[in-house]
């Protein structure tokens, strides 16, 4: 029996689009399937890239699952009920035999697509456009290990946890061939396989192109604010902290820039463009013609869609300390429970459209600050947190003569980036909690979470159903694939 993962990594198919500039154009499917010969020409590169921001377009990848994972699996959010599409990662009810494939699937299919890029660009002529084809490979470097980082989160133990000593997902960096059956690495293995392409796709952009604003296309400074988030959650503090500033001070020079205190409840509906560019560093384009419908994040999220995911009353207890908080403005309320409203349509559109930001200067900010106080740089720890505390309520500044402690930037954070995908990894990466409990709050008086185990309510990355089993159909094709620690024996199956 083949591997399920050597028959994606073969069989990747690619998605088109007619050039990468400034308008983003809709992505058509192809019905071919890659050989050595579909990469010839710079046109072929492009139409390549375009191939994996239209499967990340997915609502099973990025306008999706991908990133509410990270949410219900945490505290601050939780699906309206355990019969919602995220009502299985929320109570954890999946077992070794029905955890979904999705993950892996849709995952391994963008990384083959960005190794098709990577393998046949160093052959291609650059027609005279030697930037381009840099700013080319730099986002098929970068794509690959956004999408192997997340991957690496989603099956493998945090980093901090072992030293990287326990088992990620397999680094695949070639086309395997329909008999390959890889076993998995290590997760430090992961993050150095991680970090190194982040950092080629770094060098690969340091050009005209690279630090242009193509929409919906990532580019240097979005490769930098994702390095940063990586260096966090390997210990690297120092250049987190100085990939981070990098980050900010290039990104800032190029007239992207914090949201106000009056633009922030309506900017995620912004139409970002090269003339007006907001904080969002790369986010999913998705348009009425284009986009995952129903199932997409807008829609998941709508108090007038599927009502799938929720607050917890304890962060609206939380973050509704302080009512003069701008954040608190994107609630949106249905049958005593808080919505979050990020993903909003833009103009014209539904909120099935609604684009999908993954990487936002707000975030570059905590970065700077979480890596400042980690290294004993409390003026910079000042620094950066106080940017977004007092955008959110201008009437709050962090003073100088505060000690800021890493518990005030995590609370920030939190605040900050809820329904964006990161509380559990957050949570868990240094060795913290998730912590599930109950606050009594009038306005969210029916939310309440559903009755679990005291494991799946309280629980650190000892758990170990923080992370998901690699899939039944991988385990049975694949004689080489190690499961993960609980999920071998039924009886730890819950």
């Amino acid at each position: 029996m083949k591997s399920k993962l050597s028959y994606i990594l073969v069989g990747a198919f690619m998605l088109t689009a007619s050039s990468c500039g400034n308008d983003w154009l809709d992505l058509e499917p192809s019905t071919y399937t890659p050989t050595d010969n579909s990469i010839n020409y710079m046109s072929d590169v492009n139409f390549a890239l375009n191939g994996v921001y239209s499967n990340m377009q997915n609502a099973y990848a990025y306008s999706g699952r991908f990133v509410y994972y990270g949410d219900v699996t945490g505290d601050d959010m939780q699906a309206y009920s355990s019969t919602k599409r995220s009502g299985d990662y929320y109570t954890f009810s999946y077992t070794k035999d029905t955890a979904p494939s999705s993950f892996w699937s849709y995952g391994y299919n963008m990384i083959a697509l960005c190794n098709q890029i990577l393998t046949k660009i160093d052959d291609i002529d650059d027609e005279g456009e030697t930037e381009l084809k840099s700013y080319y490979k730099g986002q098929a470097l970068a794509l690959r290990a956004m999408i192997l980082f997340d991957l690496t989160r989603i099956y493998g133990y945090p980093y901090k946890k072992d030293n990287g000593a326990s088992l990620g997902v397999p680094i695949v960096t070639t086309l395997l061939d329909k008999d390959a059956k890889p076993s998995r690495n290590t997760v430090a293995e992961c993050y150095d396989a991680i970090i190194a392409d982040l950092e080629a796709a770094i060098t690969a952009m340091d050009n005209d192109e690279g630090q242009s604003y193509y929409k919906g296309h990532i580019n240097l400074y979005g490769v930098r604010s994702l390095l940063s988030r990586v260096y966090l959650y390997h210990g690297d503090n120092q250049k987190a902290y100085d990939m981070a500033v990098a980050a900010i001070d290039g990104a800032e020079g190029e007239g992207y820039v914090l949201w106000t205190n009056a633009e922030y409840p309506t900017a995620w509906s912004n139409d970002a463009s090269s003339s007006n560019k907001g904080e969002v560093l790369f986010e999913i384009v998705n348009t009425t013609d284009d986009s995952p419908g129903k199932e997409a994040l807008g829609y998941l999220h709508s108090t007038s869609g599927y009502r799938d995911i929720i607050v917890t009353s304890s962060f609206y207890s939380m973050l509704t300390e302080d009512e003069d908080d701008v954040r608190t403005q994107l609630f949106t309320f249905y049958s005593k429970r808080a919505f979050v409203y990020k993903y909003q349509p833009q103009e014209g559109e539904e909120i099935t459209d609604a684009n999908i930001p993954l990487l936002r200067l707000s975030e570059t900010y905590l970065n700077a600050a979480e890596a400042a106080v980690k290294l004993g740089d409390n003026t910079n720890a000042v620094k950066y947190l106080n940017a977004i505390v007092n955008r959110a309520n201008p009437n709050n500044t962090v003073d100088e003569s505060t000690t800021v402690t890493l518990e005030q930037v995590m609370t920030e954070r939190r605040k900050e980036l809820v329904g964006e995908g990161h509380r559990m990894f957050d949570a868990l990466r240094d060795g913290g909690y998730v912590y599930r409990h109950n606050v009594s709050s009038s306005k969210v008086s029916s939310t309440k979470h559903l009755t679990m185990s005291d494991e799946k309510m309280n629980f650190n990355w000892d758990y170990f159903k923080c992370v998901l089993p690699i899939p039944k159909d991988e385990m049975d094709a694949n004689p080489n694939m190690e499961q993960n620690p609980g999920y071998s024996s039924e009886s730890s199956d819950e």
